[in-house]
């Protein structure tokens, strides 16, 4: 398997150095220059496979030789063991044909977990066969950091920093990031939005000796290797419901699009998925993009789903790519458009193509609230409210009598404050986490201004 950047411009290379380098040197993501394909028989064969079976062997078409297969059975077995579902993403039914597809049973509670606990191991396997060391920068609307700590806390050969915004994330989000003890890990909260943390980030690739000179790698789902490990639980769902002998459709609470474009590269790979709904909130780039071909950025709005609070949804490019024909040049012209004049040109055609299989949905916070307190009355059922929104847009949209699936990205107990004003209950978490209130917090604030991250960044990398 090779991978070639959506822009055309880096030269193409396996899966290993993919994993390494994150971003690509001309801006742009990597993806497979062919997708696997599965047959309809070798998509019954995954049927009723523990979730590590299955995920390996998921993943490993688009690994290659590199890793064999029976490497990353081991590293899979590894990675979801600590899980604290025995299904790993147990399926729970909400109504005749709405399913929650449940992430969030990871050490961090969030479906970030899903990829972040196999990335760790890879990072692992790649860097001690290589002998080399990595800085690991990323950027978090609250989930994404305590995964991708949690995953490379204390490793030996990977330094990681965290950016998260100011004041945006629930306060249990924040504290799984800022009180782990580990001194290959710092936190920054940036004076800005989850959109300028996520600029930072791609402003440090692009600087082509601080790259060097750190030896930056990706954590963000900017990396292929996170997108690669969420495709295995959309299969495992799909299969448990009826796939390859059935359509399903999807409903994915989203921001950066990386969640969703997973389902959509399981459609690619021959899962019979008709259709794929795109839940956001307030900040709703890819709802009015669906509804109307108008991708324009505007201010990011804080809501109740802070995730979710994201107006620059980066894998975006990556379907771009794609709905443009493979087209490099007319990708990279026009994202840089759209990072010039803050609104994509899309063209009617490839617009029209999306719309054959994404739907937009948007809820606002009071509807938010009011789906989780729906959920809790009328099933039993306890989501968190980025769930919620998922939920609600199955609702609305999903085709009549098809099977949804709806991505359940985080416990409730994240998000207590929205639950207990939806239902009158506020959720624990998890005994594991019981005195998280109580852990001492670090990290620093800093501008939203690319040289002192940066200086934040080496100053890091060198003590370690």
């Amino acid at each position: 398997m090779r991978y070639i950047s959506t822009r055309g411009q880096a030269a193409p290379r396996d899966f290993e150095s993919v994993l390494l380098a994150g971003l690509a040197e001309d801006g742009g993501l990597f993806v497979p220059d062919a997708w696997p394909e599965f047959t309809m028989a070798e998509w019954r064969a995954l049927r009723g496979l523990p979730y590590p079976e299955l995920a390996a062997r998921v993943i490993h078409p688009f690994i290659g030789e590199g890793i064999p297969l029976d490497a990353l059975r081991e590293m899979t077995a590894r990675a979801y063991s600590g899980f604290g579902h025995p299904a790993i993403a147990p399926l729970v039914q909400l109504d005749t044909s709405a399913f929650a597809l449940e992430l969030f049973h990871g050490p961090t509670l969030a479906f970030k977990d899903m990829a972040m606990q196999l990335l760790g191991l890879l990072f692992d396997h790649v860097l001690a066969k290589r002998g080399q060391r990595v800085t690991i920068v990323g950027a978090t609307s609250g989930d994404t950091g305590s995964a991708a700590i949690e995953a490379c806390r204390d490793r030996a050969a990977i330094d990681m920093v965290i950016l998260h915004p100011e004041g945006r994330t629930s306060d249990v989000q924040r504290r799984q990031m800022t009180t782990v003890r580990a001194e290959n890990v710092r936190n920054i909260a940036v004076q800005g939005s989850f959109d300028d943390c996520q600029d930072l980030v791609k402003a440090m690739f692009a600087d082509a000796p601080f790259r060097e000179e750190m030896h930056l790698s990706a954590v963000n789902s900017i990396n292929w290797a996170r997108i690669a490990a969420q495709i295995p639980y959309y299969a495992y769902a799909a299969l448990a419901l009826g796939a390859p002998d059935r359509e399903v459709a999807v409903a994915v609470p989203t921001g950066n699009f990386g969640n969703v474009l997973a389902a959509w590269a399981a459609r690619r790979m021959g899962l019979p998925i008709a259709r794929f709904i795109v839940a956001a909130n307030r900040n709703d780039i890819l709802a009015r993009f669906l509804a109307a071909n108008d991708m324009s950025a505007r201010e990011v709005e804080p809501s109740l789903s802070p995730s979710m609070d994201i107006q620059v949804s980066s894998n975006f490019e990556r379907l771009l790519f794609e709905l443009l024909g493979r087209d490099a040049h007319a990708t990279a012209e026009t994202m840089q458009r759209f990072r010039a004049e803050g609104r994509m040109p899309v063209p009617d055609a490839a617009w029209r193509e999306a719309t054959a299989f994404f739907t937009g949905f948007t809820l606002d916070d009071p509807g938010t609230l009011g789906e989780i307190r729906r959920l809790w009355v009328e099933c039993g059922y306890l989501a968190d409210p980025h769930t919620a929104i998922g939920t609600a847009a199955a609702r609305s949209l999903a085709p009549p009598g098809m099977p949804t699936i709806i991505a359940a990205t985080a416990h409730p107990a994240k998000f207590p404050d929205a639950v207990e004003r939806a239902t009158g209950i506020r959720p624990p978490l998890p005994a594991r986490l019981a005195d998280l209130y109580e852990r001492e917090e670090r990290y620093t604030v800093l501008p939203n201004d690319l040289a002192s991250i940066e200086a934040a960044v080496r100053a890091h990398a060198r003590r370690n």
